[in-house]
């Protein structure tokens, strides 16, 4: 396994810097985002779609610092119910899949989306709980009419492009937890499958060894992000974990994206390498920096220091005492 770092984190930074910083601390790999939500500080698909030249700088920054590309990145949401936003999203995503085929880069990272609750509703619509009765008919419309179609024909597009998509379970889209994520592999394909990111399930009360056992059994695990969460237990004792309170106000939050290390122990990181190899992955781990209790560099700088302890930089050898 590879320690790696999505770089968006550093964008008041140039590629090469970024890069140059990486390779000091001794990081293996990088996501690049390249569109949506996360920028495209280090990855102008404007730039480099189509463009040998460009393509051909990258590569030789990377080769410089003896770095490779895990996957790029691009999050958005192509499902949403204003058309003009679901078709730019849609673009973005169709050129990230284009120019990681280009550069070589097997995987794009993404987020599944959130439809509307009808065909007629104009804002997205997060569905929690099975009652009313129409938030069921609103998820059978979400799932069906929307997010099936979609992601089936996208499969296609990227098999055709042979590019993995690997979708971050996240709350507030349509796929948010492990179960939800079989689903959507299951009725489009194995081109579809997950981008892990365990900070989005920690305060959702799901184990994260037992999740990446249930996907890592459906061969759906594609990418890995290292981030972690703690949940501040004197607030959620009081309102819950479904917390509205802005990410910037910490001593009033339920939980808080934490550098790796400060939510669970190294211990736990371990355990989290460990079942990760049983169900065969050994690819990067990405570490995604949201911390704000500290700054970019002193956050990845610490994840770094925890991963290097914990992975595992060697194949298995051949078990003599079995």
């Amino acid at each position: 396994m590879d320690v790696g770092v999505l770089t968006v984190s550093l964008s008041d930074a140039s590629l090469d810097d970024a890069l140059a910083y990486l390779a000091k601390h001794d990081v293996g790999a990088v996501e690049l985002g390249c569109g949506g939500f996360i920028g495209d500080d280090h990855l102008s698909r404007e730039k480099h779609l189509d463009n040998e030249d460009a393509q051909t700088e990258l590569q030789g920054l990377l080769e410089e610092y003896d770095l490779y590309v895990s996957a790029l990145a691009t999050h958005n949401n192509p499902l949403h119910p204003d058309g003009e936003r679901a078709r730019a999203a849609d673009t973005e995503l169709r050129e990230t899949i284009r120019l990681a085929s280009q550069l070589g880069v097997d995987t794009v990272t993404t987020f599944s989306g959130l439809p509307a609750g009808g065909p007629n509703d104009e804002v997205p619509n997060w569905v929690t709980a099975p009652w009313p009765d129409e938030h069921l008919d609103a998820q059978q419309y979400q799932w069906d009419e929307v997010a099936i179609p979609y992601w089936s024909e996208l499969a296609d597009y990227a098999d055709d492009h042979d590019v993995d998509i690997a979708i971050e379970m996240h709350p507030n889209m349509l796929v948010y937890e492990p179960r939800g994520m079989v689903k959507l592999r299951e009725a489009t394909g194995e081109r579809i499958g997950v981008n892990f990111d365990p900070s989005h399930l920690f305060w959702q009360g799901i184990n994260i060894t037992d999740a990446i056992r249930l996907l890592g059994e459906h061969d759906a695990i594609h990418h890995f992000h290292a981030k972690d969460t703690k949940v501040y237990d004197a607030n959620a004792h009081e309102k819950g974990v479904l917390d509205t309170v802005p990410y910037t106000e910490e001593a009033d939050r339920s939980w808080l994206f934490r550098s790796v290390g400060y939510g669970h122990s190294e211990a736990f990181w371990k355990d989290v390498v460990s079942t990760l190899r049983m169900v065969g992955y050994d690819g990067a781990l990405s570490i995604e920096h949201e911390d704000s209790l500290t700054s970019a560099r002193e956050g990845l700088e610490k994840a770094i220091d925890v991963l290097d302890r914990v992975v595992f930089e060697t194949t298995p050898s051949e078990a003599y005492w079995a």
